[in-house]
């Protein structure tokens, strides 16, 4: 995995937020944080990503919306979207990855899961 990703987590939760801060920050990785979909979809547009994580149920905007938007806006250009969400329930999984998302992670979140996916989608 290179060191140097650029990510972004949209996260309403400001507890998730730190918890998030301080994992990345022990994998020496730096993470910019969007608070609702609105902002991220701003961020997105105005930085270049490697992967986003998105959180489902944010104010403002949904996680489902704003993945939405950032595909539509940003075509091929758009970064893997990694669903962050509590709801685990059959299902889910396919509507997050129908709605355009590239994968899927459950709250709270596991640390050998969240590794996973930075080796998936970090290695570009």
């Amino acid at each position: 995995m290179k060191q140097n990703l650029s990510l972004l987590m949209a996260e309403d939760n400001e507890i998730n937020r730190k918890l998030a801060d301080l994992f990345f920050k022990k994998i020496q990785l730096n993470l910019d944080f969007a608070v609702n979909g609105e902002e991220a979809v701003e961020a997105v547009g105005s930085k270049h990503y490697d992967l986003v994580f998105m959180d489902i149920e944010m104010p403002v905007l949904g996680g489902i919306q704003a993945t939405q938007k950032i595909n539509e806006t940003q075509a091929n250009n758009a970064p893997p979207i990694v669903a962050l969400t509590a709801h685990a329930m059959q299902g889910d999984r396919e509507r997050f990855l129908d709605a355009g998302m590239t994968d899927y992670l459950t709250k709270p979140i596991n640390v050998d899961e969240l590794k996973r996916i930075l080796e998936k989608y970090g290695n570009d």
